[in-house]
């Protein structure tokens, strides 16, 4: 089968989770997700065993560790992490929100950190409910403040899953129903009466422990232990500024420090009076250590304050030279680096030696330099600076897109995401239309990609609105085109035709071919969604034409790929594999191997059309080795269930199975309801041909909702042809042949099925047509052309049958199950070794239980194995000393 032509061909057989997948629910795999520490914590022993029978009671599902900035509510919270690891058997994950301050970023940066991606219309936050519902976890939310607009979302998301406990780091309280608070108080400090080398406070052991992180031999001694305790003392147990005062001991020694701070305290006392006491002395700290830096070194400091969630020193150099030019007497970027790095202001981000060194400033750090940025007159050129460094960046980036290093780039996009949306919220904020469009337009294929679609519409709906009247530009078209394009990928539809009609007008007025040839593509496979196959197919052809007569060969492939997928869903195989085989010669001379995998999946489905399977298997294998190696959980999945598919054909049902329930794991956690419905049919096919009748008719049941939730007809009609089949088997053909009847009404079968599985599907309905006759069988189906499928699923079997109709057998606990069966063998592989016992061929096995030759041998092969025979006479006489016949 298909899937409307979006990433990938798909197929009617898809990998399953087993009873996860007929319950619903998404499988979200155990996970460690918490930074590392390096050092050990002081003085907070009783606040980590308080918090941790905190989160053990039942009645606490909201932890909140409320504190002024630096006084190590992280470092805390951490510490908790460990102690309760084993606690939370599905695990933990941290969320850093430092660097976050839109609310409506708070979901998809959570679901990021637990590795969800948005798929279709489904939103974000409720697949993030479906994977944490019945989840033993613990999400660690990290500087929650500047996003407490979000906090509803954490209450609703409590709600639903009632074994997931968060643990919220804030300066503020989220005042929301079940939230419990911990005040994170300072660290004891030292009596300055009773001053000692030996006894150490929580503070004063901290202190020792950074100093002699930058001086290896540094001790306290009766000569400077008192320095050390006022110290302490003078800076009120803050973690944050004590490490501050302690990294300048390679400077002063602590008696010379003390000095200085003494007079700084005494100079910076006092500031606002709405700001509490503690969070004055913690900005007079950082005052403090920003007056110790020379000008240049401060004019560096406030620069560097634009940068979000880390960067890179050629970053810094567009901020450093505003200004400054190539002046020798300039403090040079690395000097500047290598000077704050030292004064603890500034973070090195660790990752591999051979990668680009990435720094960043703590976030309370950075809050101070960014104030002192605005205070010095130049917060607006460098702000702009730095946007247009990132809108550079991106339109730099985007060709490396769709080519043969595209994973690589897509990585250094990830990496740079806080900047790219700082930068463009910037641009946005000054409503500079034309450079926001720009950018927009340039992340575009990102989005599409890392399947961040509802962030990607979000930020494009806020761009378009700033353009007004008469100033459409090429930058406005190639920005409808995207907007067009993700939201066509939600499965909104509506919206999609609009905006891209939108493009298609503007890029004619405008005489942008290439943007043209984009926007006709993507309305062709809007519209061919919408079921306009005319409208569809004028679209791609006039997009081929135009990417011929420009010799675009990308975009060309592309065209080509979706016109064969079209194709081959409407029966026309030569034509598809036209498209597709030109499509396969033009992608690999460009060496995408993304969109290569997709043309290969195009391939396995004509191949499989034409009957040839061994060679639609070992396409499906390159295909799926390409998506594994990209990474994309939607390429993978799709290319996992075309696979599975593949080899449940030649037999292979164990290794399907492995498939299946794979794939099937990535669908559920992408929330991608067209892709699970298709799933769900193959994972009843699969358990049907296993015997598990029950477990086959919840999956068709399950799929057969969410079709008709998502109103799309194709899926409706396969999950109905599950269920007749389900009945057939049950001896129950008046409810066979209308559901047959139903499926009929929804499916061309000479278009969507392949040659065996039409061959099935007959075979059940000519099983079904004998055990009525025609009269009865003719009647029934045209009920079910007519009755909705709950009206089918509900009414009785009539107690007036045919003579020649058996009667349903009535239920018994070995009826649905193989648990009780000899060997471990299903209730199918049962009934087919009673058959065969009795002497019958192959193909009258098949007959009699309305299945296929092939299945047949498929399941006396796995009897075989079981049993460790070899031939139909030892099966004979297991069969008899088992009394089965």
């Amino acid at each position: 089968m298909t899937n409307g032509g979006k990433s990938s061909l798909s197929y009617r057989f898809t990998p399953s989770t087993g009873s996860e997948a007929s319950h619903g629910t998404l499988r979200l795999e155990p996970m460690w997700e918490v930074p590392t520490t390096f050092t050990p914590l002081f003085g907070r022993e009783q606040e980590v065993a308080t918090i941790c029978a905190l989160l053990k009671r039942p009645d606490v599902c909201l932890l909140t560790l409320v504190g002024v900035g630096g006084i190590g509510k992280t470092r805390l919270s951490l510490e908790v992490t460990y102690e309760m690891r084993e606690f939370f058997a599905d695990g933990v994950c941290f969320v850093h929100l430092a660097s976050v301050s839109d609310p409506e970023l708070v979901i998809p940066t959570i679901a990021q950190a637990l590795g969800i991606q948005e798929i279709r219309a489904q939103s974000i936050f409720e697949q993030m409910k479906v994977a944490l519902r019945e989840k033993r976890f613990l999400l660690l939310l990290d500087n929650f403040e500047q996003v407490v607009k979000a906090a509803p979302l954490i209450e609703e998301l409590l709600g639903v899953c009632h074994d997931l406990k968060i643990m919220v780091t804030s300066r503020w309280v989220l005042h929301v129903q079940g939230e419990q608070e911990f005040p994170v108080l300072p660290l004891s400090l030292p009596d300055l009466a009773q001053v000692d080398a030996s006894a150490q406070s929580a503070s004063m052991a901290l202190f020792v422990q950074r100093a002699q992180s930058i001086l290896p031999n540094f001790q306290i001694t009766p000569e400077n232990v008192r320095a050390i305790a006022e110290i302490c003392v003078r800076l009120d147990g803050l973690p944050l500024a004590i490490e501050l005062a302690a990294a300048r001991v390679k400077l002063l020694p602590p008696q010379a420090l003390l000095s200085r701070l003494s007079r700084r305290l005494q100079l910076l006392t006092g500031g606002l009076r709405s700001f509490p006491e503690r969070h004055q002395t913690l900005r007079n700290a950082i005052k403090w250590s920003y007056d110790l830096l020379d000008d240049q070194e401060q004019q560096f400091f406030r620069r560097i304050s634009v940068f979000v969630g880390g960067w890179t020193l050629e970053a810094v150099e567009t901020v450093w030279n505003v200004g400054h030019g190539t002046n020798s007497g300039s403090l040079s970027v690395l000097d500047g680096a290598a000077s704050l790095l030292e004064k603890s202001l500034l973070l090195r981000i660790e990752q591999a030696w051979e990668e680009e060194p990435r720094f960043s400033l703590l976030e309370t750090v950075r809050e101070y330099a960014l104030e002192a940025l605005h205070e010095s007159g130049e917060a607006e050129v460098i702000q702009r600076t730095h946007a247009l460094y990132y809108l550079r960046l991106v339109e730099e980036v985007e060709p490396h897109l769709k080519g043969a290093q595209h994973i690589t780039w897509l990585a250094q996009l990830e990496r740079e995401q806080e900047n790219l949306r700082a930068a463009l919220g910037w641009l946005i904020e000054q409503e500079e239309a034309e450079l926001a469009l720009r950018f927009c337009r340039s992340l575009w294929w990102f989005w599409r990609l890392r399947g961040y679609w509802s962030e990607g519409r979000r930020w494009l709906e806020a761009a378009l609105g700033l353009v007004k009247a008469g100033k459409a530009t090429e930058a406005h078209a190639r920005a409808l085109c995207a907007a067009g394009d993700l939201a066509y990928y939600q499965d909104d539809y509506v919206i999609a035709r609009s905006v891209l009609e939108e493009a298609v007008a503007l890029c004619r007025t405008l005489g942008l071919e290439s943007e043209l040839a984009t926007a006709f593509c993507s309305l062709g496979v809007t519209l061919n969604a919408q079921g306009d196959v005319l409208g569809s197919r004028h679209m791609l052809e006039e997009s081929e034409a135009l990417c011929r007569t420009l010799s675009n060969i990308w975009q060309l492939a592309y065209v080509l790929r979706q016109s064969g997928l079209i194709a081959l869903q409407q029966g026309n195989i030569e034509q598809a594999a036209a498209y597709t085989q030109e499509a396969l010669a033009l992608v690999r001379e460009l060496d995408d191997n993304s969109l290569l995998a997709t043309i290969l999946s195009n391939l396995g489905g004509i191949a499989i059309r034409q009957g040839d399977l061994i060679q639609a298997v070992t396409i499906a294998r390159e295909a799926l080795t390409l998506a594994r190696e990209l990474g994309d959980k939607s390429l993978l999945a799709s290319m996992l269930q075309n696979l599975g598919y593949l080899v449940s054909l030649q037999g292979d049902l164990e290794l399907a199975a492995t498939l299946t329930q794979e794939g099937l794991t990535l669908l559920r956690e992408l929330g991608d309801r067209t892709y699970i419905t298709i799933a769900l049919h193959s994972l009843g096919y699969l358990t049907s041909l296993q015997g598990d009748l029950e477990k086959a008719e919840a999956c068709y049941r399950e799929g057969l909702s969410l079709a008709q939730e998502i109103r799309n007809e194709t899926r409706m009609g396969w999950h109905l042809v599950g269920l007749a089949s389900i009945a057939a088997i049950e001896k129950q053909p008046i409810r066979a042949a209308r559901l047959f009847g139903a499926a009929e009404m929804r499916l061309d079968l000479k278009v969507v099925m392949n040659t065996i599985e039409r061959e099935e599907y007959e075979r059940g309905v000519q099983s079904v047509r004998s055990l009525l006759g025609e009269k009865s069988f003719a009647a029934a189906l045209a009920e079910g052309q007519i009755m909705t499928p709950e009206q089918i699923l509900a009414a009785q079997e009539p107690e007036s049958l045919p003579a020649q109709v058996p009667r349903k057998p009535q239920a018994t606990s070995t009826t649905r199950t193989s648990l009780t069966n000899p060997a471990g063998l299903t209730v199918r592989e049962v009934e087919v070794l009673r058959l065969v016992a009795q002497g019958l061929t192959d193909a009258q096995v098949a007959e009699r239980l309305v299945i296929s030759p092939r299945t047949v041998n498929w399941h006396l092969t796995t009897i075989y194995s079981k049993l460790q025979i070899s031939s139909r006479s030892a099966a004979t006489r297991f069969a008899i000393e088992q009394h089965l016949v």
